[in-house]
């Protein structure tokens, strides 16, 4: 049977891309520069990280745009932006590491993330969105690459919520659209198909999953959630059984379950 053709990817608005970036930086920076050293020390969802080191890395995933930058352009793009969802777990130990050094030498974490940020603008104003990059998925231009960093951002920002009681660090509406069609386009990668139709309202419709192809009416098989939800399905924050149980998630239909196909970032 012939390989069906790839399927054309997504567009986003680059200008909207970069300015939820950078609202969503400065959503965290604002967050941060009014923790407490009690609060920087407390636990996270993220293994033995602490709220101090996941600040760190939260910095480090925007200067992974410096670092890319800083490297040869690759000479073709080899991988389409949703291609990025899969290739994020490989070198987990190697960012740990990175992430603790970082958190260790940037105690003022306020002044590293204005940092970040004032540099990540120079860049942004110096590189054209089609300058190709040399990312951990293969060659994406930059403009592809920062729609990844809405998924760093909005998930981690999430992450930072959930370890501070009481934080409520806003999410910038045009990341959290950004990450979530990033993420829910590459779960209609990992499972092609017509026979499922995922609605994450207001930001995504998507089908997926092999089976009978749904043309007209109400479709036999729907999955529907809000946006964090999903989010946290994709990136393992959240069980699919959990979900289901909290009624986070509505699933009608025998194509319905998702459990074998999350979380999505590998």
């Amino acid at each position: 049977m012939p390989t069906p053709p790839r399927k054309r990817p997504r567009a986003y608005d680059p200008v909207k891309t970069r300015d939820a970036v950078l609202a969503q930086l400065g959503n965290v920076r604002e967050a941060v520069h009014a923790l407490t050293p009690e609060q920087l020390a407390l636990p996270t969802r993220l293994g033995d990280w602490t709220v101090r080191e996941l600040v760190a890395h939260i910095g480090m995933a925007v200067t992974a745009v410096h670092r890319a930058l800083d490297r040869p352009a690759p000479p073709r793009q080899d991988v389409q932006v949703t291609e990025w969802a899969f290739a994020t777990g490989g070198k987990a130990a190697a960012i740990a590491d990175f992430t603790r050094k970082l958190a260790a030498d940037h105690p003022d974490l306020d002044a590293y993330l204005a940092g970040v940020e004032g540099s990540l603008r120079t860049l942004l104003g110096e590189h054209p969105g089609a300058r190709l990059l040399e990312t951990n998925a293969g060659a994406l231009p930059l403009d592809d690459y920062m729609v990844t960093r809405t998924v760093e951002l909005v998930v981690h920002t999430d992450d930072l919520n959930a370890a501070v009681p009481g934080l409520d660090v806003p999410c910038d509406r045009q990341a959290l659209a950004a990450a979530t069609r990033l993420l829910v386009d590459a779960l209609a990668v990992k499972a092609p198909g017509g026979a499922t139709e995922v609605r994450i309202p207001p930001y995504a419709v998507v089908q997926c999953v092999e089976g009978p192809r749904h043309t007209r009416g109400t479709p036999p098989n729907v999955v529907e959630t809000d946006p964090l939800t999903w989010l946290r399905l994709a990136t393992g924050r959240l069980t699919w059984a959990d979900a289901v149980a909290g009624a986070k998630v509505s699933a009608s239909g025998e194509r319905a379950d998702l459990g074998g196909l999350l979380p999505i970032l590998s």
